[in-house]
Formats: structure tokens, sequence, C-alpha cells
């Protein structure tokens, strides 16, 4: 059910695999994702199970509606079972104990804290999120609430490789010329782009030194939801909080 699991200086970081849920074929099991078809009881379970794991109050785990941007909402709850959720690709706090919740499956799940500040973010980096600066965007409004990208902590979880990533040779030239360090080339020799390292070279630049990137590609593991391997498939999630 979780994947891999992390603490730092009372900072918390947890990424899902595919197991351990209610969903069936073609989402099974651990499904996290509210939009991909699959049945909305399922989902609402998958969730409960998955925040109970990590001692977390499903209640208090604020989720997005992700649409491949670089928009930022600053949150301090939940939005409410009224609320309609906004359209953001990162949510940052300064409430201790308030989980953020970010789905992929293939792209980069970017979780960040500063615990000396009492700061966390989640990021949904894709390609066009990357691209468009959607991690800098959500270390930008980090440091508005007090953070030092010094300090801060980052943890990339499951994603699609370099190797596995194939695009067309224009695609690649113009994802590189944003970001140079996504340049890649598939393990066949067709042209391909490396979301993680783009968002890890994002971070190196902006300061943020304590970094860690997950060693799953999720095209390649079976235990891992992916979207260009499958299509219809589930979500996986990452979930960061702060003491």
């Amino acid at each position: 059910m979780i994947g891999q699991r992390d603490t730092v200086s009372g900072a918390h970081f947890a990424f899902t695999d595919r197991w351990g849920g209610v969903s069936a074929v073609p989402y099974e099991e651990l499904n996290l994702g509210g939009a991909v078809g699959d049945d909305p009881g399922a989902v609402r379970t998958n969730r409960e199970l998955a925040a109970k794991s990590l001692g977390i109050d499903p209640a208090r785990v604020v989720w997005m509606n992700q649409v491949h941007g670089a928009d930022v909402a600053v949150v301090d709850g939940p939005w409410g079972s009224a609320g309609r959720i906004p359209a953001v690709d990162a949510v940052v706090t300064a409430r201790r104990g308030l989980a953020l919740a970010v789905l992929t499956a293939d792209c980069v799940p970017v979780l960040l804290a500063d615990p000396v500040a009492g700061v966390a973010a989640a990021a949904h980096a894709g390609r066009p999120g990357m691209v468009k600066g959607v991690v800098p965007a959500a270390v930008r409004a980090m440091e508005s609430l007090g953070a030092d990208p010094a300090r801060i902590v980052a943890r990339t979880g499951p994603a699609v490789c370099g190797r596995c990533y194939e695009v067309p040779d224009a695609m690649r030239a113009e994802v590189a010329a944003a970001e140079p360090a996504a340049h890649a080339e598939t393990s066949w020799g067709t042209p391909a782009v490396d979301v993680c390292a783009g968002v890890h070279a994002q971070l190196e630049r902006l300061g943020v030194r304590d970094r860690q990137q997950s060693p799953v590609c999720t095209r390649e593991s079976d235990d891992h939801f992916s979207y260009r391997r499958d299509r219809t498939t589930g979500r996986l999630a990452g979930y960061v909080w702060l003491d």
C-alpha cells in the first residue's frame, strides 16, 4: 500500500503503490484518483485505507483538481464537502498536521517541506507543468510563508523515467529549450524527456539541496499505475505533512 515512506525532522513523505485497496480491474487495487472512471465508493474507501495506514485523518487531506498547469493554492484546511476544488497543480500550507496529496500515474509527484518554518507543499509535475514552472512556483509560495530553500527537503516519487518516456523529436527540443536537463533518449534510441531530471535541476537552481528521487519507473513497474503503459488505469498518491 505505502511503497515508500520517509520522515525528516517531523516532516513526513509517503508514496503509494497500487496494492491493498478495493478497486476492480482495470483500477486494481489502490486507485486514489477520483476522475479516471473508477467507482466513487471504491475511491473513497481506498483514500480512507491509505490515510489510516499513514496515521492521518482522511478528512484532513487536501487533494487537487490537477490540470497540468503551474497555478498554486495556499491552504489552511480541506476544501470542504460544499467547496469546489480549484484547478491547481500545487498546494502549499503552513498548517501543521494538514496532509497535502498529489495524484500521478507517470507524472512526477513532488513533495516539499521546510520543517523549521513549518511549511509544506505538494506539486504535480508532468511534462507541461515542469516546462511551465510549477515546482519553482510552489517553492516561491513556500518562501512567502517563511520557508528557506536551503532548509527545504524534497522528495520525488515513482514516475516514468527518461529511458521510457518517448516523445517526438520536436517535442523533446521544445522541452529541452525550457529545461535542458530534461533532454533524454529512450533505451531503444529514440527521443525522450526526463521530467524528473528537469524537476531536480529546477530545485537545484532554487537552492534546494536535500533531494531524493524514487528509483521506480512507473512504466516498468507492475506494482505502480502507468498511463503510458495501460491508458485506462488508476492513480498513485504522494502525501506530505508536518508534525
